[in-house]
């Protein structure tokens, strides 16, 4: 599975589009619900989205100009635009996402092909090349997308992108995956087999799902955290 941002600039604009045709019909106090993120309204999830583009762009900035720009400020800063903006109408947080987005693809279609190679931070720290910011993106849209609990589910995932999640480093790893034919998705050695569709591994690996629906002895994902 490719984290070609080439091949992958199309699947992030559909994403988005998504996201966006979901936000906009949180109206009135849509945003004020909770997510399925702890102690985050939809509010908070659709800020932070806003805040994690420019977050982006910033690394992007980085990897063109080649001087160091992180993603935030700092967690406190990150933290407090996200609770300060969680409030807002409706309307200005609809709109300000908007924005966010398009600086975002902006950032993507100015960068030159030769700093994508480049090598940045995410906000955890961990240093990736420039090329994983567009796979990145893709999956927080994805993920918190799910998260805004606003009629969107694994379900929806296009079938490219629990593949992706399912054979990306960065997911947890605790057991050996069959889909329900029986097809190995992903092999580990000396861990326990589960078995279910695609996009119910990969919500389930990320925290989306308990595992309704997967067979097999399934194992605790806290010490994967």
């Amino acid at each position: 599975m490719t984290a070609d941002p080439l091949v992958l600039d199309a699947e992030l604009d559909r994403a988005t589009e998504r996201l966006l045709a979901t936000v906009r019909t949180l109206d009135g106090n849509g945003l004020t619900a909770p997510s399925l993120c702890p102690g985050w309204t939809r509010g908070h999830v659709v800020t932070h989205l806003a805040r994690n583009a420019d977050a982006y762009v910033n690394l992007l900035t980085w990897a063109r100009t080649g001087v160091r720009t992180p993603a935030y400020e700092s967690p406190a800063v990150r933290n407090g635009e996200i609770e300060s903006g969680s409030s807002r109408p409706p309307q200005d947080q609809h709109d300000d996402l908007v924005a966010a987005v398009a600086r975002l693809r902006s950032a993507i279609d100015d960068l030159p092909a030769s700093s994508w190679t480049a090598t940045v931070e995410l906000p955890s720290g961990t240093p990736i090349p420039a090329a994983r910011v567009v796979w990145s993106r893709i999956c927080e849209v994805e993920l918190h997308h799910v998260d805004l609990d606003a009629g969107y589910g694994p379900a929806d995932w296009p079938e490219s992108f629990p593949q992706r999640l399912l054979h990306d480093p960065a997911t947890p790893r605790p057991a050996t995956l069959l889909d329900p034919t029986g097809h190995c998705l992903l092999s580990v050695a000396d861990t326990p087999t589960v078995t279910g569709p695609v996009h119910l591994l990969a919500a389930w690996l990320t925290g989306r799902s308990d595992g309704t629906g997967l067979t097999g002895d399934l194992p605790s994902l806290e010490k994967w955290k």
